[in-house]
C-alpha cells in the first residue's frame, strides 16, 4: 500500500519561483502542515520524533534570504522547512545532495549543521552540481553562511561522486536531471550507485515525487518495494512533492 501525506487545499499553495521568500501562508499554517508530514514519517518508522527548533530554522532562513544569490528555486517555504527538519532530526554525519543548482536545495538540507541554523556537527556535507558555473555560484552562496567549509559544493556528475564516496551515506538528497532527455529518471541510477553504502537507517529524499512522478516511475517502484527500502512515504505538501525512503 502506498503511504502518502497530502496537505489540505494543495491547489491554493502556489509559490512564485523567482520570489521564494514571499509569504504564502501564515507561519502557524506552514508549521502545522509540516508537522503533520513529520508525524506521518514518524508513524512510518522513518523518523524517531518530530522535534526541531523553529527559532534556528528562522535564523537559517533569514541568513539565506539575505546572503544567497537565488535566480529562482522550486524549494517552497514548506519544503525548505521539511528538509531542514528532517536533517535536524536525523542529524546525518554524511549527506550528499545531487543536483543543487544555486545551492538552495543543498543548504535546505545542510543548514541544520552549518550557519546560524546549525543544531549539530556533521562530518561531510557535499552538494553536487554538474554545471560548473552554477556549482561556483552555489559554493559562493554556501561560503557566505559557512566560512568553515564544512559544507561544500563540487562541480561534478553526481553518479561519480556517489559511486566514489567510500564512507557511509546517511542521507542522500536527489534533485538532479539526466542528460539526453533522461530527466529525473536518473534518480534511480544515482541511488543504485551508492546503495551499498547506505547503512540501515539511512534516508533518501527525492524531490518532484508529485509533479514529475511519471519521470520517476522506475525510482518510485524501486524505493516502494520493501525488498529494497523498509519504508517510503510520498509527502505532498506543495506542487513538487518529496519521496522519503528508509533503508
Amino acid at each position: 500500500m502506498l503511504l502518502t501525506y497530502t496537505a489540505p487545499h494543495l491547489d491554493q499553495y502556489i509559490m512564485n519561483y523567482a520570489d521564494p521568500f514571499r509569504t504564502i501562508e501564515p507561519p502557524e499554517q506552514e508549521i502545522a502542515v509540516v508537522e503533520a508530514a513529520l508525524k506521518t514519517l514518524q508513524c512510518a518508522g522513518i523518523l524517531p520524533h518530530t522535534q526541531y527548533s523553529h527559532e534556528r530554522l528562522q535564523a537559517h532562513r533569514k541568513a539565506v534570504a539575505e546572503q544567497f544569490e537565488i535566480p529562482w528555486t522550486a524549494i517552497t517555504p514548506r519544503m525548505g522547512r521539511l528538509l531542514y527538519a528532517i536533517n535536524a532530526i536525523l542529524q546525518p554525519q554524511n549527506m550528499i545532495a545531487a543536483g543543487v543548482f544555486c545551492g538552495m536545495t543543498f543548504i535546505s538540507n545542510a543548514g541544520a549543521a552549518v550557519g546560524p541554523g546549525a543544531c549539530y556537527t556533521a562530518s561531510n556535507l557535499i552538494g553536487v552540481e554538474i554545471v560548473p558555473a552554477e556549482a561556483e555560484r552555489a559554493e559562493r552562496n554556501v561560503r557566505r553562511i559557512d566560512p568553515s567549509g564544512a559544507a561544500r559544493v563540487v562541480a561534478a556528475d553526481a553518479l561519480d561522486v556517489v559511486r566514489d564516496f567510500r564512507q557511509p551515506i546517511h542521507l542522500l538528497y536527489l534533485d538532479a536531471d539526466g542528460a539526453n532527455g533522461q530527466g529525473k529518471d536518473i534518480y534511480l541510477d544515482i541511488l543504485q550507485a551508492g546503495y551499498d553504502r547506505l547503512p540501515a537507517g539511512a534516508v533518501v529524499l527525492a524531490h518532484n515525487s508529485y509533479n514529475l512522478a511519471g519521470q520517476l516511475r522506475r525510482y518510485l517502484s524501486f524505493v516502494r518495494d520493501p525488498a529494497n527500502m523498509r519504508a517510503s512515504v510520498n509527502v505532498i505538501l506543495d506542487q513538487e512533492g518529496l519521496e522519503v525512503s528508509l533503508k
